[in-house]
């Protein structure tokens, strides 16, 4: 094949890492239900997206003021 494939097919090598990912339990606050202690990895963008909430709710909050 001479679109970049490889023309012959190897098995996949198991490759073992030292340490193996455990989620993370409990939580991120120990007196809260919520956020779990893995929210930070599974919501990277959340800090970023409740500012921009925030930002347009409080400004179309400010423009029905006037």
């Amino acid at each position: 094949m001479s679109k970049g494939f490889a023309t012959d097919i190897s098995s996949p090598k198991n490759i073992k890492n030292g340490s193996n990912p455990i989620k993370k339990k409990g939580r991120l606050i120990s007196w809260s239900p919520w956020p779990s202690a893995d929210f930070q990895t599974k919501y990277p963008a959340f800090p970023f997206v409740l500012t921009i909430l925030i930002i347009v709710i409080g400004r179309w909050y400010i423009s029905f003021l006037k």
